[in-house]
């Protein structure tokens, strides 16, 4: 199974956000099994590096993403998923953009906290869990 995982699930590891960590963690435990191929948005890492920074100092917060992307592959952004977003169905632009980011690298489901958001996806969406009770039948 081919996933891509919304920021919002990724802050709740890297921030212990409770209630949402433990599942957020299950999922993240998935990927490091091998029992999942997951990717993040490119825009997500920018995004990750930004909030980081404004509470760990750079070097920390530059270990943290390098650890992020030993883990997960990174869903492109370029002309192609931003033109598709433009157009995409998904009101919220950055959702779209994930959404159109996760097709292109060829993943079947979006594992976010903001379903109601990913309304109008070609893929299917899961929040974590959802997606987790899959592995648990």
């Amino acid at each position: 199974m081919r996933v891509i995982i919304d920021t919002n699930v990724v802050l709740d590891v890297l921030l212990e956000r409770e209630p949402f960590v433990k599942a957020a963690v299950d999922v993240f435990c998935l990927v490091e099994e091998s029992r999942i191929d997951a990717f993040l948005c490119a825009t997500t890492i920018t995004t990750i590096d930004y909030l980081l920074i404004q509470s760990l100092p750079a070097p920390k917060a530059r270990d943290a993403l390098r650890k992020l992307i030993s883990l997960f592959e990174i869903a492109t952004v370029n002309r192609p998923v931003i033109e598709r977003a433009l157009v995409s169905k998904i009101f919220d632009f950055e959702d779209a953009v994930l959404d159109e980011a996760g097709q292109m690298a060829g993943v079947d489901s979006v594992v976010t906290r903001n379903t109601k958001d990913f309304t109008g996806s070609a893929l299917k969406v899961f929040e974590p869990n959802e997606f987790l009770a899959q592995f648990d039948s």
